[in-house]
């Protein structure tokens, strides 16, 4: 393809399937290069405009609009290690939320094999019979709460701590993953998994689910990575060869603008 073609706004929004307005929008939020501008104030796009969205939309993939926007952004100011920053911490990001569910899925296990809860002996236990149940200190039971892992409800009038029997099962997987030595910021997302999914397996599967969502996500993030580095290798190419608005301004336009 010739690097000085002239295209059109509805050129541009063929290529990714876009109407002529979200490429406008797109030039508009930096997405794109700055288009020439004919004396009637029509845009024209040229091949740089075509490897810029094509960047884009391949960052889209796995970076969403938060990260490749202000990535694009930064490309067009001439900011390229700001926007190799924003693709750097995009990455640790999700090195993090890989962490996280590595220690959701060690925590879980830990509490595989462990046996079954017995029951309070009574529908409502206070915090000292809780204490004793697990053969804690009551003061552990209150800096979990204190830590949000534990929510036993007040009593009306004397403010006394009531643990009901799922409040006594928490606790339990709580003083559990605590003799495993996990953090509290590990132990929340188990507790988080289970009383949403009801159960270890199908927490378990829920974790599965997320790692493989994760694994396409880092492919994406490749893909979107890979794109952007050719983009820039084009650009520095287009702009040693004075070709990066792909024309010059001339009469009117063929398209709106």
């Amino acid at each position: 393809m010739r690097d000085d073609r002239r295209l059109r706004s509805v050129d541009l929004a063929r290529l990714a399937g876009l109407s002529t307005q979200q490429i406008r929008n797109y030039e508009d939020a930096g997405v794109l290069p700055p288009a020439v501008r004919t004396a009637s104030g029509y845009r024209v796009f040229g091949e740089v405009h075509r490897r810029a969205l094509l960047a884009y939309r391949a960052l889209l993939k796995g970076y969403g609009p938060v990260t490749a926007t202000p990535v694009m952004r930064c490309v067009h100011d001439g900011d390229v290690p700001g926007a190799l920053a924003l693709v750097d911490a995009a990455h640790a990001a999700l090195h993090e939320e890989r962490n996280a569910l590595r220690a959701a899925r060690e925590a879980l296990e830990s509490l595989a094999g462990e046996d079954p809860a017995p029951p309070p002996a009574s529908p409502d236990l206070r915090i000292g019979e809780v204490a004793a149940l697990l053969g804690v200190r009551t003061s552990a039971l209150r800096v979990w709460e204190a830590a949000g892992l534990l929510t036993p409800r007040r009593e009306r009038g004397t403010g006394y701590r009531v643990f009901g029997p799922a409040d006594v099962r928490d606790a339990r997987l709580v003083h559990t993953l605590r003799r495993g030595h996990h953090l509290f910021d590990r132990i929340r997302p188990v507790l988080d998994g289970l009383r949403r999914e009801g159960s270890g397996e199908a927490l378990r599967a829920a974790l599965d689910a997320r790692d493989e969502a994760l694994t396409a996500r880092t492919r994406a993030m490749l893909e979107g990575a890979g794109a952007l580095h050719a983009y820039l290798g084009d650009r520095e190419r287009l702009s040693a060869a004075g070709t990066t608005t792909g024309s010059t301004a001339g009469g009117p336009g063929p398209s709106p603008r």
